[in-house]
C-alpha cells in the first residue's frame, strides 16, 4: 500500500477573499513506513494531516491511497473507507465518557459488519497498551496519559492500513508522552500500517527518520 499526496493546496474562503494554507505539498509514504511533519503553529499541519486522513477536501492537488482516490467517493463510501482504512490518534484522545476502556477501544468496529468478534482484539490491544487491570474503568477514572493510550488502541482495532496522530503526546507531561510515544511506535510496526505523525515535540520526531518541516505551505525534507 502506498499513499501519494501530489502537489495539494488548500484554501479558505473568507469575506475578504481566500486565504491560502496550502500551496503545493507533497508526500509519498508506502507500506510500514512512518513519517513526522513539524512546523510552527498556524502552518497548515493539522490541515494537511486532515487532507490525508479524508476529512478535509484539497482546494487542488490529488490524494491516493493504494493508487486509489478515495474523494471520488461518495460522502457515504468514504465515511466506511475512512473507518476501515485509516485509524486517528488526536491531541485531545475524545473518549466518550460514559463508555470503559473496552467499550471505547471497540467503538469503530462497531460500524462494520466483521465475520470475527472484535473483543478478543480490543482485549489485547488494551493489554499491549498496559491497561487490561484498568479496562473496565471510564475516561474520568484515568489519567491523561492513560486515556491517550486508550486512543491509541482505539485507532488500531480496524487494523487501518495508515494512521494518522495529530500531536499525540501535545498534552503529556514527558514520562507519559514518551509511554505514548513508543506504544504508538510498537502497534503500528506489528501491524504494518504507515503512520504520520505532527507534532511540535523534538523527542517524539527524534523517533522517526523521515522527518519533514511544513512551511509556506510547503513540505521540505525526507
Amino acid at each position: 500500500m502506498t499513499l501519494n499526496a501530489e502537489t495539494i493546496t488548500k484554501e479558505y474562503a473568507t469575506a475578504r477573499g481566500p486565504i491560502p494554507v496550502l500551496s503545493g505539498a507533497s508526500l509519498t509514504l508506502d507500506a510500514g513506513g512512518r513519517a513526522v511533519i513539524m512546523g510552527p503553529s498556524g502552518s497548515g499541519k493539522s490541515t494537511f494531516l486532515n487532507i490525508l486522513g479524508t476529512l478535509e477536501r484539497p482546494s487542488a492537488g490529488r490524494l491516493t491511497i493504494d493508487g486509489f482516490d478515495p474523494f471520488a467517493l461518495s460522502e457515504t463510501e468514504l465515511a466506511r473507507f475512512r473507518n476501515q482504512r485509516i485509524g486517528f490518534v488526536f491531541q485531545d484522545h475524545h473518549l466518550l465518557p460514559h463508555c470503559d476502556v473496552l467499550e471505547n477501544v471497540i467503538i469503530p468496529a462497531l460500524a462494520e459488519r466483521q465475520s470475527t468478534d472484535p473483543v478478543p482484539r480490543a482485549r489485547r490491544l488494551v493489554d499491549n497498551v498496559g491497561l487490561s487491570q484498568r479496562i473496565h474503568h471510564r475516561p474520568a477514572e484515568l489519567s491523561g496519559g492513560e486515556r491517550q493510550r486508550v486512543a491509541v488502541a482505539r485507532a488500531m482495532i480496524n487494523r487501518p492500513k495508515l494512521v494518522l496522530a495529530d500531536e499525540p503526546t501535545g498534552n503529556l507531561d514527558a514520562a507519559a508522552a514518551e509511554s505514548v510515544a513508543e506504544l504508538m511506535l510498537a502497534l503500528q510496526q506489528e501491524d504494518g500500517a504507515m503512520l504520520i505523525v505532527v507534532t511540535h515535540s523534538t523527542a517524539l520526531a527524534e523517533k522517526f527518520e523521515r522527518r519533514y518541516e511544513l512551511t509556506d505551505g510547503k513540505l521540505s525534507g525526507s
